[in-house]
């Protein structure tokens, strides 16, 4: 990968502590380091390295207790209240294990959801969920299911299509694969991969193997701490 490639997200000298008993726990432990844009960038490291930390940062899920985070130009560090509710809204796009998807709604309306939201009128939303659904292979009997009547390798898909619905241009992903098996985990991987062919970026926190062999970038954390940094050229196809 070139060095010139444009960063989207920078992270400068970034921390987060917290008290856990009489205990100073550094989750992240002065990390400074550069995404590039359209990439799939994985972060590895053992539960309790820091990895979801810093990804819930980046997603404004959390704040850092030192340092500073931009995002696609936006001091994702300094904002507050209204302005972090706007920026999950419009910037990132979220990806759980657990898949997060409501249960009482069927696949089209958790995908609709966030467009509704950010005021999509319903004609519309309902088009680009449909649209969405389709290109990550939920067809349309699938699409009208609820999450129970889904397969994991199903539910993570449409938790992908739903990460997408209002176009953000940063996909954050924390353990994808990890409830999935082997085959379905590659699949999964293939498609979050696709999304940068599109233009997007795709960061991960993850264990897998499949997904850091994948990824153009791997960051490797150990104990809050960035101990290692690849980059690599893939072929694109």
């Amino acid at each position: 990968m070139n060095s010139n490639n444009e960063a989207i997200v920078t992270v400068e000298a970034v921390a987060k502590h917290f008290k856990s008993g009489d205990t100073l726990v550094r989750a992240v432990d002065g990390v400074s380091v550069k995404l590039p844009k359209g990439k799939l960038i994985a972060i590895k490291g053992a539960s309790g390295s820091g990895k979801t930390t810093l990804l819930n940062m980046i997603g404004a899920l959390d704040k850092p207790s030192e340092g500073t985070i931009v995002v696609d130009g936006t001091r994702v560090s300094e904002m507050h209240g209204g302005e972090e509710v706007s920026y999950r809204r419009k910037k990132v796009g979220f990806v759980f294990q657990s898949y997060s998807l409501i249960p009482n709604l069927t696949a089209l309306e958790n995908v609709m959801l966030p467009m509704e939201i950010t005021g999509v009128e319903p004609n519309g939303r309902k088009d680009r969920a449909r649209l969405l659904l389709q290109r990550v292979r939920i067809d349309d009997g699938q699409q009208a299911r609820r999450p129970t009547r889904l397969s994991g390798g199903e539910q993570q898909r449409v938790a992908i299509a739903r990460a997408l619905a209002n176009d953000p241009p940063i996909i954050l992903a924390d353990e994808p694969t990890g409830n999935l098996d082997s085959k379905t985990s590659k699949r999964i991987v293939e498609l979050l991969y696709s999304l940068t062919q599109e233009g997007k970026t795709v960061i991960v926190a993850t264990h897998s193997a499949d997904i850091a062999a994948r990824a153009d970038m791997v960051l490797e954390m150990t104990d809050g701490k960035v101990t290692d940094t690849s980059s690599f050229e893939r072929p694109k196809r």
